[in-house]
């Protein structure tokens, strides 16, 4: 009568770890087989694209052909995301813009992030990467940015605020 109930019991035990691990493999595994492609997909994104410190970008910036035109690079603007790194205390900043360009620049005129401001002007060293919303694989700039947040853990470790727009 007792191994009847012990052998009752394990397989009630049996049954449960076999529905858990179910529910794993359900639940659990696809998201993190999705969130590891999104990563992969942001940091091959990243990775094509150039990265230039803050004064190659104001020089480009304020290049312009002639005396007649304004800036080259103000007139191709376009919506993306933006990396900013801070090489000196190995820590990230990502934003969206419709306008790419002025909102990179934003923050190192004193005109975006404040912290990323003061860091930059207090000399700590960064880099800027661009990643264009056009052809990226992203249907939005806000679910672009909030992958891009998750992959650098910006919000965490970071100057992000918050986790990216829910928009």
């Amino acid at each position: 009568m007792i191994l009847v109930a012990a052998a009752g019991a394990l397989y009630i035990l049996l049954a449960y770890f076999i529905c858990f691990f179910v529910l794993l493999s359900i639940m659990i595994i696809p998201k993190t087989i999705k969130k590891k492609r999104i990563n992969k997909k942001i940091e091959n994104l990243a990775n094509n694209t150039m990265e230039i410190t803050p004064e190659e970008f104001i020089k480009m910036r304020n290049a312009n052909f002639d005396n007649y035109h304004s800036s080259y690079i103000g007139k191709q603007n376009f919506a993306g995301v933006y990396i900013l790194f801070n090489q000196t205390k190995n820590m990230y900043y990502v934003g969206q813009a419709q306008k790419i360009f002025d909102r990179v620049n934003s923050h190192f005129t004193g005109k975006g992030n404040g912290d990323v401001y003061a860091d930059y002007k207090y000399g700590d060293k960064f880099t800027i990467k661009i990643i264009a919303l056009k052809n990226s694989g992203f249907s939005t700039l806000n679910e672009l940015e909030r992958n891009t947040i998750a992959k650098y853990n910006s919000y965490y470790k970071g100057y992000n605020k918050t986790r990216g727009n829910r928009g």
